[in-house]
């Protein structure tokens, strides 16, 4: 059975930052793309960042850009978000996914519904 676990959420001020953790279980997340989204409750759940398999295709949403780094550790079988910077608009609760569709397997897959694994989210808050 596949779990994905996210932890590392928690409250910062602004100009602070995190490290959000992806870990998983029942998979290698090496063989998937993985992606981190966030997402609040009147919002859309957004990729902010997403990698190929084997750490392939590293890319990052233009809102973050700059500020947050996607960190493979294979050998553990996590992936890291480090977010610097962060701001009161990064408030959200994120979210990592992985994707083996072809897209996603070269760091390219920015559609949510691609994504087939996901955990249950961590709860980023950002005060001013």
């Amino acid at each position: 059975q596949v779990q994905m676990v996210e932890s590392g959420g928690g409250l910062v001020q602004a100009g602070g930052s995190l490290n959000l953790s992806c870990s998983a279980s029942g998979l290698s997340l090496n063989d998937y793309g993985i992606g981190w989204f966030r997402q609040t409750p009147v919002k859309k759940r957004e990729v902010v960042s997403w990698v190929g398999r084997n750490g392939s295709g590293r890319n990052y949403a233009d809102s973050v850009k700059g500020r947050f780094t996607i960190v493979e550790d294979y050998p553990n079988n996590r992936v890291y978000l480090h977010m610097n910077e962060l701001e009161p608009e990064d408030t959200e609760t994120y979210y990592c996914a992985a994707d083996f569709a072809p897209a996603g397997m070269v760091g390219k897959d920015t559609n949510e519904a691609a994504y087939t694994y996901w955990g249950q989210g961590t709860k980023v808050t950002v005060s001013s």
